[in-house]
């Protein structure tokens, strides 16, 4: 019996083996990952769909978060982007800090969406006149430096430092920078749920004493009514922020500024309401204008290269720069009252 099937399959392989070549070929260049990620136009997330306020009003319209879609560099990925004008090539190590991984940045991707998130929700209900409650915070480890001597791992949240408990990065710093240079830390942190014991030593820089790592802070609160949003696995970053703000924002008033618009957008939220610059600007435009927006609202520091991408390619798309959060609902109730 094996013998049959032995000749079988060599008697395939003689009369395929060209096929067969050239099918272990393709796979192999697949396969090799270079240090490279290849830019490519993005789509939309309809918020509406992610969002959820109890008890919320409806809105004819949408808010919707712009992305931009990355591809892992490989040979014929690379290629194609010397055909496609939309195809961009990044090194990687312009994606990644000093010292860090992509495993490493995703994890601190996830935690900026994280961040992003509360922030959409803090500034939504303070303007909304809705009541939210901050009950604590969480400051998770969002990047450590080459030079950095530690045990410490991205995304651990660190409860105290040298037995003091701490609230912030702040609380962090003037800890360490009352130590020694090469004086050891002990620090406690919360990993996967278990409570750990990490060691980091101090150094000297033109700044003072230092440990070498950087703090992310997220907050725990209660808000009335209650709010949940929703993410895929797959999502990281910040950018959502200003556009998931809005959307919150939409459902806890009565008034719907929307105006019954598609509205795609991006931008980075801090909890006092600034909105900041984010990358890949000229790809999310075009992934807003095939999805068939109406208005595309992005940071005040990426108006001027999204209107040139527009006029480049002759969009007939309103763009909208913000700066604050606040500024981005005037805008919107200025443009319903003009139409």
């Amino acid at each position: 019996m094996f013998t049959k099937i032995y000749e079988k399959i060599k008697q395939f392989i003689k009369e395929n083996y060209k096929e067969l070549i050239v099918l272990l070929v393709v796979v192999l260049l697949f396969a090799i990952k270079l240090p490279y990620s290849i830019y490519t136009p993005g789509g939309a997330v309809n918020l509406n769909d992610r969002i959820t306020v109890e008890d919320g009003y409806e809105t004819e319209g949408s808010f919707n978060m712009a992305y931009v879609s990355m591809v892992r560099g490989s040979i014929p990925f690379l290629l194609i982007s010397y055909i496609i004008p939309d195809w961009d090539i990044v090194p990687a190590e312009d994606l990644t800090a000093d010292g860090e991984n992509m495993s490493e940045m995703l994890e601190r991707e996830k935690l900026y969406m994280q961040q992003s998130m509360d922030a959409a929700i803090i500034n939504a209900y303070k303007e909304a006149g809705k009541i939210i409650e901050i009950t604590g915070t969480i400051n998770e480890v969002s990047y450590i430096a080459p030079e950095a001597d530690t045990d410490l791992e991205i995304g651990d949240e660190i409860v105290a430092v040298a037995g003091e408990e701490i609230s912030s990065l702040e609380d962090l710093k003037s800890i360490v920078e009352a130590m020694d240079e090469n004086e050891e830390v002990l620090l406690e942190v919360l990993r996967d749920d278990k409570t750990r014991e990490c060691k980091a030593i101090t150094y000297k820089t033109d700044d003072g004493i230092k440990i070498g790592v950087s703090l992310l802070t997220t907050y725990e609160y209660e808000t009335d009514p209650e709010v949940t949003i929703t993410s895929k696995a797959s999502e990281a970053g910040s950018s959502g922020g200003l556009m998931m703000s809005l959307s919150v924002y939409n459902q806890l008033v009565p008034e719907d500024i929307t105006g019954g618009k598609k509205i795609v957008g991006t931008g980075t939220i801090d909890i006092d309401g600034n909105v900041g610059e984010i990358g890949g600007v000229k790809y999310k435009l075009i992934g807003a204008v095939k999805n068939d927006a109406d208005l595309f609202m992005c940071p005040l520091e990426n108006y001027e290269e999204a209107m040139e991408v527009a006029e480049e390619k002759g969009y007939d798309i309103t763009i909208i720069g913000v700066g604050t959060f606040e500024e981005a609902i005037k805008k919107l109730e200025e443009l319903n009252s003009s139409n």
